[in-house]
């Protein structure tokens, strides 16, 4: 699977707005700017972000865009599919007649790829915004145990 510009960009564009909105609007050009993303390209996405009632928007001097709920609130998920990004790992569309194998049928890997689909997404409405941009996503080396399995299967 791979997830599209519009979802990149999304996740992107809000971290940045729940990172600098803090002290009031945030203008699109500075985010724009910030994360090298087009200005007409992010304007498109905040109008879904928008109508998704994840951002509002303050008109006039000192404008901008602000999120309407703390950055504890909201979840990566929400903003991907606030922009219309499915999160989906099947090759199928659900609901038609055309299965996986372009038969009536599903492919015998349907369930394994329907089923990580189920965990990606539960992975990202596990992750909020204010999670990204504390650093608490990442569980690289340096928050690896400090024993290997064939150690603790030693003992």
């Amino acid at each position: 699977m791979k997830l599209s510009t519009k979802g990149r960009y999304g996740v992107m564009a809000m971290v940045d707005l729940a990172q600098f909105a803090v002290s009031g609007p945030v203008a699109l050009a500075a985010v724009a700017e910030r994360q090298e993303i087009s200005l007409s390209y992010l304007e498109q996405l905040f109008a879904k972000l928008r109508r998704a009632g994840l951002v509002t928007s303050v008109r006039g001097p000192g404008g901008g865009y602000m999120l309407t709920h703390a950055a504890e609130d909201i979840r990566i998920a929400d903003v991907i599919m606030a922009v219309d990004e499915p999160i989906r790992t099947t090759g199928c569309k659900p609901g038609t007649a055309i299965g996986c194998i372009r038969r009536s049928r599903r492919c015998m890997t349907h369930d394994l790829w329907e089923e990580l689909g189920h965990q990606i997404h539960a992975y990202l409405s596990s992750v909020s915004l204010a999670d990204v941009c504390e650093g608490r996503v990442y569980a690289g080396p340096a928050h690896a145990p400090t024993s290997s399995f064939s150690e603790i299967a030693a003992e």
